[in-house]
């Protein structure tokens, strides 16, 4: 196991092992199957390297996990139901709490905080994006577990916006689909090409374009 743990998988191991229902043995397999999953994708990922990362043979990830998928299962089911949630909704917590005298200031903040919180939660973020349309079990758990409350608590702030004339009268949804399509444009297109070495990337005027390009599209 290598790199170091992010707080989501900090909280999960804690809660693991506070109930009783993780071993030392299990710990492992597990960070190393995150690890794995986060590089190489479910579909390429080996339980033999998975073992050899642990330190473990590859038959006690099977004492432990029936199958590759229930490993994958046992990280990400737990995550959305018990941790991503909520952890999503504290993340956002200060972020939703703060009065905003416009939505573009509202804007910034959240893209703050998105960055935020991509450079803490990387590879399970990672696991996510790429496990997600291939499961349709995981895609109903993100559905019902995550989206729900995030959707809930974003469209009360667009709709007093909307009240007060400052946003366009369209459902709560769609400001939030066009919005958010903008918004993770900029942090992953910053994430993963802006940050790298030699490239042509001006992070103050693409944020700013992002903005503007929002508000145009939604003004009244």
């Amino acid at each position: 196991m290598t790199g170091e743990i992010e707080p989501w998988m900090e909280e999960l191991l804690e809660a693991g092992a506070t109930d009783g229902k993780m071993t030392e043995k299990q710990k492992r397999i597990f960070e190393s199957a995150i690890e794995v999953f986060a590089e190489k994708g479910y579909a390429a990922s080996s339980t033999s390297e998975i073992a050899q990362r642990a330190g473990v043979a590859e038959g006690t990830i099977f004492r432990h996990y029936k199958t590759k998928k229930e490993l994958l299962l046992s990280i990400v089911t737990p995550a959305m139901v018990k941790l991503m949630a909520p952890f999503v909704l504290r993340e956002f917590g200060e972020v939703l709490k703060k009065e905003y005298s416009s939505y573009d200031q509202f804007l910034r903040a959240m893209i703050e905080n998105r960055i935020a919180f991509l450079h803490k939660n990387k590879r399970l973020l990672k696991i996510i994006v790429q496990e997600i349309p291939f499961h349709p079990d995981l895609q109903e758990q993100f559905k019902s577990v995550v989206l729900s409350q995030v959707i809930e608590r974003l469209g009360r702030v667009i709709d007093k916006f909307k009240a007060d004339g400052k946003l366009v009268d369209w459902p709560a949804t769609t400001i939030m689909r066009l919005s958010g399509s903008a918004i993770m444009g900029y942090v992953l297109t910053r994430e993963f090409y802006g940050l790298r070495e030699g490239a042509v990337w001006d992070d103050e005027r693409e944020l700013e374009a992002t903005i503007a390009f929002v508000m145009k599209g939604l003004a009244p």
